[in-house]
């Protein structure tokens, strides 16, 4: 079969790519670039626990010495200290690093990948589609006719992919514009990103409602000043003062020595692609959302999509095309990515509004403008919390043997210790990515077992064989706890770590109608289940 085309090399391009290699689906990167990112100390991302595991997962490299996790978070208004944040085992730090950093380490792991060829100097100016595949039109020294199975627009807000397919990308334009600045200096705070809100220095130029500072490796700084509705020039010099201004405010009055390694604009658009999937070609990253304003961290989403599209091409490209599965791509992704976009469009007149807006009278707004960002910043709340997959056309029906769990169907699954079926100790979170269904058992003690002895007892056996009879490929797991869990509860997890379902305790039929549903099966799958589980 043909292999899936991914046109553009950006971090979501690059994971999506190494994300369907693993699974065995052999791809080509058309990357429109030399092949290699310019450093730029300026250009960072901010990426959520379970991201970072995700590409880990794919790379082999531990991104903590790459970025930084940041010790603790504070916000202020004025001189006042408004939130202190400090990161734990119950709220792990987000990490802070270069885009370039990240997107080395993804490059790197495809370089090493076989069934992944990248083609540089590849500018897409041409895709057509038929029932059986899609042909892609390159034009520039490499410039030729590429056959795939599918296609996916990685290639950013200005994507040539989905503008070929006549997909309209309404949205609003510079919601936010910051100078940003990476430079090397000590600050009062070491380790701790900041927030500052309406300080109380004079500043040359426009004021700046919001300066952000946060830690990468090597004592190095990002800063970002909020600047004012227009298109203002940022002069150099402009820049400087800003720098110098912001450092004596927070050092005391006096400027410490620093270093200017990069500076940038950067511009925050909203938008989202009418469509994510025409036929055989899909959009991702970018070229299919756009956001990022109060906070809220874009590329984040565009990671989460390649990890959520990434197992549904592959079961589609291993067993056929399957319209529901990737139906549920965009249901999924679209949904959450739009009620991020819904809230902070909400939150932008409160948070942004004038001198005659609802911050001037309303008792306690700042305390709840400061909670407002401190979400955003941190990936909480309906500004920054992970999106679920309640509504999802892969949910599985109301079941007779549900149990509830600290998870609701359609989150993130928390990471635990897992013991897999060959015996070795895991985390939860390294056996997703993989294609297969997660089965996870929890049974209290048996971490202390042999599985010579926990293999053959209690409800094991009954166990291992419904999951030897599921509809798609299973990993039988176990767990000595999870949160909200009884003991012998049944957990099921998708491949990209979202919960399909919680059982109490062995329910064949009920296994097999939530795997059904959550690989697309059709509405017979209750039917089917019941007849394949009077055999066990």
């Amino acid at each position: 079969m043909d292999p899936v085309i991914v046109v553009g090399a950006g971090p979501v391009g690059l994971t999506l790519a190494l994300a369907l290699a693993r699974q065995d689906v052999p791809c080509v990167v058309l990357d429109e670039g030399p092949g290699a990112d310019e450093p730029r100390l300026a250009r960072t991302v901010v990426l959520r626990e379970e991201t970072v595991a995700l590409l880990e997962r794919l790379t082999g490299v531990p991104f903590a010495r790459a970025g930084t996790h940041w010790a603790g978070w504070r916000s202020m208004r004025r001189r006042q200290v408004m939130r202190e944040v400090l990161f734990d085992e119950d709220e792990p730090a987000p990490l802070h690093l270069a885009q370039h950093v990240l997107s080395g380490a993804l490059r790197a792991a495809l370089a090493r990948e076989p069934r992944v060829r990248i083609a540089v100097d590849s500018r897409v100016d041409g895709v057509e589609q038929e029932t059986s595949g899609v042909t892609v039109h390159t034009r520039g020294p490499n410039g030729t006719w590429w056959r795939g199975s599918y296609v996916v627009g990685c290639d950013g807000p200005r994507s040539t992919v989905r503008k070929l397919q006549d997909i309209r990308f309404p949205g609003r334009t510079a919601v936010e514009r910051h100078a940003v600045a990476a430079l090397r200096t000590e600050l009062p705070w070491p380790g701790r990103a900041l927030l500052h809100c309406l300080p109380p220095w004079r500043m040359t130029g426009p004021a700046a409602g919001e300066i952000t500072a946060r830690p990468l490796p090597g004592g190095v700084w990002r800063l970002d000043w909020l600047l004012p509705p227009g298109k203002d020039l940022v002069t150099p010099e402009l820049l400087v003062s800003r720098i110098r201004e912001t450092l004596a405010g927070w050092s005391g009055g006096t400027t410490p020595p620093y270093e200017l390694l990069d500076t940038g604009v950067h511009t925050v658009h909203h938008r989202l692609a009418r469509r994510w999937r025409v036929g055989r070609v899909l959009l991702a990253g970018d070229a299919a959302h756009l956001l990022g304003a109060l906070g809220t961290h874009g590329l984040d989403e565009g990671l989460k999509d390649a990890d959520n599209l990434g197992w549904k091409l592959a079961l589609a490209w291993h067993h056929g095309p399957n319209e529901t599965l990737l139906d549920s791509y965009q249901e999924e992704r679209r949904g959450a990515v739009a009620a991020r976009l819904r809230a902070a469009d909400q939150s932008l007149p409160i948070l942004r509004g004038g001198p005659g807006g609802l911050r001037s009278f309303v008792p306690g707004a700042a305390r709840g403008h400061d909670t407002l960002l401190t979400d955003g910043h941190l990936g909480r709340g309906a500004l920054g919390a992970p999106g679920t997959y309640a509504a999802s056309p892969l949910a599985a029906p109301p079941l007779d043997g549900e149990a509830p769990v600290g998870t609701p169907p359609g989150a993130q699954v928390t990471d635990v210790p897992v013991t897999a079926e060959d015996g070795t100790l895991v985390r939860l979170r390294d056996r997703l990515g993989r294609g297969a269904l997660l089965v996870v058992l929890v049974a209290p003690g048996t971490g202390v077992w042999e599985r010579k002895h926990w293999m053959s007892a209690g409800i094991m056996p009954r166990l291992v064989a419904a999951v030897a009879a599921l509809p798609h490929t299973a990993e039988l797991l176990v767990a000595d706890s999870y949160p909200g869990a009884s003991a012998h509860t049944v957990l099921l997890v998708r491949p990209d770590g979202h919960l399909v379902t919680a059982l109490t305790g062995v329910r064949p039929a009920d296994l097999y109608t939530a795997a059904e549903a959550a690989v697309g099966g059709g509405a017979d799958a209750a039917t089917g289940a019941e007849e394949r589980a009077g055999s066990h």
